[in-house]
């Protein structure tokens, strides 16, 4: 899934359509409806006859949770009506909050960039202790959690960050997995032994659809420390530091100018990124992990596996790179109604309970649960991305409290409208606002 800051939250504020406080999106008493009390031990089957609740999803993740529902229904009794909405997901749900209206379940990106958007200790059940937290991995554990609290369960891996790469254009360049970089500047030297070898382009680039710009970049900025993050969140630091703008600059003179990506890189799409890999016009393609989900709905694993490769790659390691997504979290609301809380905390013991091993079999997916076995039938790339999971490093959006719009900024860049050091200053711009109308200190 790609990910998007969400700047419309300062204009929600200016316009007075939050029910609370914009100035504080942590604001509220959490324990104003007993979310934080000492809780009794919840049974996930135990039967909720007559009880209805309402679980919203974006529009092309509606048929993500129907296993467990299915399920949960079975099990006890109760009711869970799903409700699409509209896309941007991610701009209409803070939106419809701020109208009164609110779920009692919701997919929800659970990082910290994102997460406060809906304004957690206000609208949320705490989530901390339940009997699932303690089972999931360590990556999936640090996410969904804002100011020591948890918010979020998570139900599904984040999305992971690495290269795809096809097996048989490496092959006519006389490439192998000794060849595999440990560093970015290694990556593009991989891209220029592709060009110069075959005739493929090194690199297929979207920027007709933008958002996977952000990837180039994102895979230059590893080596910044958790003090350098924490500086730029208490506006410390700024966007406009050297190394994002030296990070905007490689990008477009060591790989777009240089002649790494296919000729259409303004013009491609997502889409096309996968038509070109699996055609062998492009060697490589540094996306997240929806991008394979798009071959996987084509191809069997055993074509995947016969053509399609994937490895991990960072600024100075061979380390891949995590990225949440909204299909990871799930959120429990507030609603005044203790029979529903109470049955909204039961439906995520069942779905990280009992129900687990038939959802992640039905969905085909990696497992959040170190004791509970990843389905048979994963394509190589999947097992690859699985194996870097745990010393993968989280992408700005697990890291910044606001994810500023960087492929619109970059999309500018490759258009002529914006020099790296404009990119970054616009990056800075938009960060900055957000933070501020989130109320964030040194704003």
């Amino acid at each position: 899934m790609k990910t998007r800051a969400l700047p419309a939250l300062a204009l929600i504020c200016a316009a007075g359509l939050a029910a609370t406080a914009c100035s504080d999106p942590t604001a509220g008493d959490s324990g104003s409806d007993g979310s934080d009390a000492k809780r009794t031990a919840v049974n996930p089957t135990a039967r909720l006859d007559g009880v209805k609740l309402t679980m919203w999803t974006a529009q092309n993740t509606v048929n993500a949770p129907k296993q467990v529902i299915d399920a949960f229904e079975k099990a006890t009794g109760a009711k869970v009506d799903t409700q699409a909405i509209p896309d941007l997901y991610e701009q209409n749900v803070p939106t419809k909050l701020a109208s009164g209206d609110r779920p009692d379940l919701m997919f929800w990106q659970p990082s910290i960039s994102t997460l406060p958007f809906i304004q957690p200790k206000q609208n949320l059940l705490t989530l901390d202790g339940e009997p699932w937290e303690a089972r999931l991995g360590d990556t999936e554990r640090s996410l969904g959690v804002i100011d020591g609290k948890r918010y979020a369960a998570i139900v599904t891996s984040p999305a992971m960050l690495g290269v795809y790469y096809n097996k048989d254009v490496f092959k006519q360049a006389g490439l192998s997995e000794k060849d595999f970089p440990t560093s970015y500047d290694e990556l593009l030297a991989l891209g220029r032994k592709v060009v110069d070898k075959t005739d493929a382009a090194g690199f297929y680039e979207a920027g007709g659809d933008k958002w996977p710009l952000q990837w180039q970049m994102q895979v230059q900025l590893t080596d910044l420390d958790r003090q350098w993050w924490a500086d730029l969140n208490a506006g410390k630091k700024k966007w406009t530091d050297p190394v994002v703008v030296g990070a905007i600059k490689k990008y477009k003179e060591k790989l777009l100018d240089a002649g790494l990506a296919q000729k259409n890189y303004r013009t491609g799409t997502f889409t096309g990124q996968a038509d070109a890999l699996w055609k062998g016009d492009a060697g490589m393609v540094l996306n997240v992990t929806s991008f394979q989900s798009q071959l996987q709905a084509k191809y069997s694993t055993a074509e995947l596996d016969k053509k399609i490769g994937w490895f991990p790659v960072a600024n100075s390691s061979a380390t891949g790179l995590y990225s949440p997504d909204q299909t990871n979290g799930v959120v429990a609301f507030k609603t005044g109604d203790d029979k529903r809380q109470n049955a909204a905390r039961q439906f995520l013991a069942f779905w990280l309970g009992p129900d687990y091993p038939d959802y992640i079999k039905t969905m085909k997916i990696p497992s959040v649960q170190p004791s509970v076995p990843t389905p048979d039938g994963l394509p190589e790339a999947s097992k690859a991305q699985m194996a870097a999971l745990p010393k993968a490093i989280g992408v700005f959006q697990a890291k910044a409290i606001v994810a500023p719009d960087t492929h619109l900024y970059l999309a500018d860049m490759i258009f002529g409208k914006k020099s790296p050091q404009q990119v970054a200053q616009a990056i800075q711009d938009q960060f900055a606002q957000v933070a501020k109308a989130q109320g964030a200190p040194g704003f």
